[in-house]
């Protein structure tokens, strides 16, 4: 066990996950290590424009009972399935009110809201089943509460890409401050037209399947999906002894904990990061402070890597910076090639692909243990500060013990966690 400098040690359950990379564990991990782009399929909007984007299918999902059974809430309520058991047996040992509900979500309903507005120029009113809670940024979280019963505090983060990473180290300092016991915490978001036509004016877009860190990358893949967790300061939950899907055979004897997380923001653009890395380096270097960690303790590094030429760049420029001449040697990658970016989710997936790193490699020997695959076009941008991209080849020389991901959002937000494995 690491020595954290987090009040209380605060550990996270098996992972619910959904998305176009696998609709549990099993799959979404077979997808990472494997280099599946199955998920990534060409779809067209209302307008005509068509792009490459990484949509859940249709019959994987399914109704709710919602008040509003959108996509976003059947995705949510997918992964929500997954943590049922932990979630019910935190609720019978805490009590409803001493539950917290932490959501990241930038896009609620949109398919809804359109159609409305479409429907209300169009006859000078909404249909009658449409209500501006469709559009609340709360209703993603609202609805977790409803769904389980819950009477505590709940949160919706919406800072684009970070959202989720927010949300996490929001419920770990509810926890922390004696508010809640334990938090259902991660995020959702759906690519919907909205968000691809946004991101397309943004021309942050790409017309070919995301290539991060690529000399030839030219934008992102938007994609969809959901993750959370059950955070608690019981070990019961992070054993998984309630239930699930089970990560790995030894599924059992997980304890996996929340080591440190640090944010940051640049403050300095509506979208775009600070060129020279320096916020990114700043939650980077908070986490691992937070954590007790050096740099050279990271075993694996889950890059925010989204294609674009900015944030490709000014990310190599901070892990560089933080892990100095072991950013070349640390093993990294960025899982978007296979889930698409999913914005508001996109943190909490990613934590979910740390922590089956860890679950899934834990007792195997050397020539055993298996990472996320960075898949590309293998023509590393050599203007960029090196970094040890994890190929098909890759041979892992240590254990997997301590994993950080970042997650950079729109304006600067900068998230990065690290989780450890408890030996406890």
């Amino acid at each position: 066990m690491y020595n954290s400098n987090v009040k209380e040690s605060l550990f996270l359950s098996e992972p619910g996950i959904v998305c176009a990379a696998g609709n549990n564990v099993r799959d979404f991990w077979k997808a990472l290590t494997t280099g599946s782009q199955d998920g990534l399929v060409k779809v067209k909007t209302h307008s005509g424009r068509e792009f490459f984007a990484a949509k859940i299918a249709d019959g994987a999902l399914k109704k709710t009972g919602a008040r509003y059974d959108m996509r976003v809430i059947q995705i949510e309520d997918s992964a929500l399935e997954q943590i049922a058991p932990e979630v019910q047996a935190a609720k019978q040992k805490y009590g409803a009110d001493r539950i917290a509900v932490c959501a990241g979500c930038c896009d609620n309903g949109s398919e809804f809201s359109v159609a409305g507005h479409r429907e209300y120029f169009e006859k000078g009113a909404f249909p009658k089943n449409y209500s501006l809670e469709i559009q609340s940024a709360d209703y993603p979280a609202t609805y977790i509460k409803e769904k389980f019963g819950l009477a505590g505090p709940s949160y919706v983060f919406a800072t684009a890409c970070s959202s989720s990473g927010s949300a996490i180290i929001k419920a770990a300092e509810l926890i922390s401050a004696g508010i809640v016991d334990a938090a259902i915490a991660g995020g959702v978001d759906v690519a919907s037209d909205t968000v691809l036509l946004g991101f397309d004016s943004l021309e942050a877009v790409s017309e070919t399947k995301t290539n991060p860190f690529s000399a030839n990358r030219s934008g992102i893949t938007l994609g969809e999906g959901a993750a959370f967790f059950v955070l608690t300061k019981d070990k019961d939950f992070a054993r998984g002894n309630c239930g699930g899907f089970g990560a790995a055979a030894d599924s059992a004897t997980q304890l996996i904990e929340l080591l440190g997380f640090g944010e940051s923001a640049d403050a300095s653009h509506m979208t775009a990061p600070l060129a020279d890395g320096s916020g990114a380096l700043a939650a980077m270097k908070e986490a691992l402070a937070c954590a007790g960690l050096e740099a050279g303790q990271i075993d694996y590094l889950n890059l925010h890597g989204t294609g674009t030429k900015l944030n490709d760049s000014m990310e190599a420029k901070a892990v560089s910076k933080v892990f100095g001449s072991l950013a070349a040697s640390v093993p990294a990658s960025s899982t978007k090639p296979m889930t698409g970016h999913t914005l508001g989710a996109s943190s909490a997936i990613e934590l979910a692909a740390c922590w089956l790193s860890i679950a899934n490699n834990r007792g195997k020997s050397f020539g055993d243990i298996k990472l996320p695959l960075h898949v590309y076009d293998g023509q590393y941008d050599s203007s960029l500060p090196p970094l040890n991209l994890i190929g098909r080849e890759t041979k892992f020389n240590k254990e997997i013990n301590a994993c950080m991901s970042n997650s950079f959002g729109f304006g600067g937000c900068n998230v990065s966690l690290i989780i450890g494995k408890n030996n406890g």
